[in-house]
């Protein structure tokens, strides 16, 4: 069966524990944080041995079998990891898959790594035979508008709280970095100990620790937040981000948004205009925002799209700045500009 992440504690505390779990996720901190409270309940339960199989390319996946059927040495229960970071078990990993699914023993508790997989991979006969046989849990990435609410919820754990405007510029420091974000919250108690925090204690004690994905610039540029596009942009460009990768992103969701647009104009729901159609935004944003943007508006953007290309292969513009990351911040900013 699969659950959602935040349904795990719960289901951990009901007693009996599935044969088999699968943590899927790109989060690291939210993936280990999950295998460990699995660990945790394994150990109640007397699951006192523990081995770990890594598969890699070079996964030797008979190994898989001996493991599974060699008779613990120190306890009557075990738990059998297998780290799978690639998630791409290939055909013989695949095939140990399904059989180690299909064993059935009280003995051995499976857990799985995986990353996030994609459509293809979670449809494949060896993930649903995982399902199937015990636990998936798919965790998200969190995203940047609910960052906040997460910091909260964290700060709440060791009895901490702090405003809306502190939140914001703690999640400003630590967006993409989950991990790092993990300790500055840590840190922020060490410091203050419980209560509520000021935003001059955070902004005194927090390390800019964010790390920017280039897939969102396109929700900031719908959302108009032009003091967030100004931060991502700096930081893309701090971190060796490579530009042309980044100006083809946005020319991807401007061309996407066009097609929606044209047939949402045609008449076409928004739902089915959605389809087929791949979005870095959030669907909900795109369709609050859309209607201001015309396409004729969303063409110009493409068309300076294509000369900033130019810019970034050395051909300077005619009325233009020479610095492609300053005219790939002004095209940002002029995102909802008609």
């Amino acid at each position: 069966m699969q659950i959602r992440s935040e349904q795990l504690e719960q289901h951990l505390r009901k007693g009996r524990l599935a044969r088999c779990y699968v943590v899927s996720s790109d989060e690291p901190l939210l993936s280990l944080e999950a295998q460990d409270a699995i660990r945790a309940a394994a150990r109640a339960q007397g699951y006192a041995e523990r081995q770990v199989l890594h598969a890699d390319a070079r996964m030797d996946w008979s190994l898989l079998e001996q493991a599974a059927s060699s008779l613990s040495l120190f306890s009557q229960r075990r738990l059998l990891e297998i780290r799978l970071p690639s998630g791409k078990p290939g055909k013989r990993g695949s095939e140990a898959l399904r059989s180690h699914a299909a064993r059935q023993t009280d003995d051995t508790l499976t857990l799985i790594a995986l990353p996030g997989l994609d459509r293809a991979a979670r449809n494949s006969d060896w993930a649903g035979a995982l399902q199937s046989a015990g636990v998936w849990i798919d965790i998200a990435r969190v995203p940047r508008d609910r960052l906040a609410d997460w910091i909260a919820t964290r700060l709440a754990r060791q009895r901490q709280s702090a405003s809306s405007a502190a939140l914001e510029f703690l999640a400003d420091r630590v967006e993409g970095n989950l991990l790092a974000a993990h300790q500055e919250i840590g840190k922020l108690h060490l410091l203050y100990g419980d209560g509520e925090l000021s935003l001059g204690q955070i902004q005194a004690a927090v390390l800019d620790v964010a790390r920017y994905e280039g897939n969102s610039l396109a929700g900031a540029m719908l959302a108009a937040d032009k003091l967030r596009i100004t931060r991502l942009i700096a930081g893309l460009r701090a971190e060796g981000e490579p530009l042309p990768l980044l100006l083809w992103m946005v020319s991807e969701e401007l061309r996407n948004l066009l097609r929606i647009r044209q047939a949402v104009a045609a008449g076409r729901p928004f739902a089915a205009a959605l389809r087929g159609v791949r979005l870095s935004a959030a669907p909900a944003l795109v369709e609050r925002v859309l209607p201001r943007l015309s396409g004729e508006h969303l063409a110009r953007m493409l068309a300076r799209c294509a000369e900033l290309d130019r810019l970034v292969k050395g051909l300077p513009l005619a009325d233009g700045d020479d610095d492609p990351w300053l005219e790939l911040t002004d095209l940002a900013l002029s995102m909802q500009s008609d």
